[in-house]
């Protein structure tokens, strides 16, 4: 792999390299702002990392708070918590840090702030609404690419069903990313991200969306990400490994972003929701299936993805270098292994048929087509 140890992107602005999360203050100082309210989830402070952004903040005289109320596919409630605290706060950079639950449940807080009255539950308003706050993202996986976007995918628990909020305002202002911030990540984390990340790559390539733009960033992004995902998942350790996994996953971001995605997600998105199964889990649990649902409607696609890949040509080819990769890190479950009963099934697939991602499928599913797939990863 080229010298990637360290590479400034403008404009979007992306800052990556080992390392590079020492120069936080700069970043935080570029934005006008003398404050920062830091968003996280629950877990991360036991790593360190929080500690550490805290101590480089405050070595650079920056006053700041910390809002640790995020957990793993959050709530319409828990950004409604979060906006109340940074609007508690006062004006401020905000600080997304963590995976990709943590990056968009900021940015989702940020725009409510901007916005008093308004709740998570009006998210499909929330689109034409004030500006939010402006953010600086620093992941700690390589899988979402949540920041490289403005939108954000939430939960409403009432409803059972994910709800995506966003506006042009909460896109990141700067990306910052430090490889070394995932070094040890344990392998089912790794894992889990990793395959979203290679998801994305897949379906942008395959969406109706795909543009000669988006399927440039895709494609490096399952180059990437398909060479280095296994790698890293053997060896936490291998800053090598992690760097191109991080860039990956970046770049895959970029692409959806600008093609939108397609059935793994809208199904992933519903297995979530129906079992709280882990996003990327959910997502190998049906890739490979859908892929070949989608092949008489994707084979170009399928195509570039082997290309990327540096397989023979053949979609064929490309859907079961996919299932090795799957194999390899371990991370391919049966329905039922993720707590889904067979009474479930239906609502599921209406649920992933009716997801403003599914319109994107390069061979758009009935309902009835989704539960004959799911009852086939029973």
């Amino acid at each position: 792999m080229a010298d990637l140890t360290r590479l400034s992107v403008a404009p979007g602005r992306t800052e990556y390299g080992p390392g590079v999360l020492a120069e936080l203050p700069a970043f935080v100082e570029s934005l006008g702002h003398a404050r920062v309210f830091v968003v996280t989830d629950r877990g991360l402070r036991a790593t360190g990392i929080v500690g550490r952004v805290e101590k480089i903040l405050a070595a650079a005289g920056i006053e700041h708070a910390v809002h640790e109320d995020v957990g793993p596919n959050p709530s319409t409630a828990e950004l409604d918590r979060g906006a109340a605290r940074l609007r508690g706060f006062g004006v401020a950079t905000v600080l997304a840090l963590g995976g990709g639950s943590a990056l968009d449940a900021a940015k989702g807080i940020s725009l409510l702030a901007g916005n008093p009255g308004a709740a998570a539950a009006d998210a499909d308003r929330l689109w034409d609404a004030a500006d939010g706050l402006p953010l600086i993202a620093v992941p700690t996986t390589a899988g979402t690419g949540a920041e490289t976007n403005g939108f954000g995918v939430t939960e409403d628990r009432c409803t059972r069903r994910k709800v995506y909020i966003g506006h042009s305002s909460v896109r990141p202002r700067i990306a910052v990313l430090d490889p070394e911030l995932t070094l040890g990540l344990p392998a089912a984390v790794t894992a889990a991200s990793g395959l979203d990340a290679l998801v994305h790559g897949i379906e942008s390539l395959a969406s109706r969306g795909s543009t000669p733009f988006s399927a440039a960033y895709a494609t490096q992004a399952v180059s990437l990400v398909g060479r280095w995902l296994p790698v890293a998942c053997r060896d936490g350790s291998d800053l090598e490994a992690r760097s191109g996994l991080m860039l990956g996953a970046h770049l895959a971001g970029h692409a959806l972003t600008l093609s939108g995605l397609g059935l793994v997600h809208g199904i992933g998105h519903a297995l979530t929701a129906h079992t709280g199964t882990p996003h990327g889990v959910a997502l190998a649990a049906v890739l490979e299936e859908v892929m070949a649902f989608s092949a008489p409607a994707a084979a170009e696609a399928y195509e570039a993805t082997g290309r990327a890949l540096r397989l023979p040509p053949g979609p064929d080819v490309a859907i079961e270098a996919v299932r090795g990769i799957s194999g390899a890190i371990g991370i391919k479950r049966r329905l039922r292994e993720l707590g889904v009963s067979r009474g479930e099934i239906p609502a599921i697939a209406a649920d992933a048929v009716a997801d403003a991602v599914t319109k994107n499928a390069p061979r758009l599913p009935s309902v009835a087509e989704v539960v004959e797939l799911l009852h086939g990863v029973y």
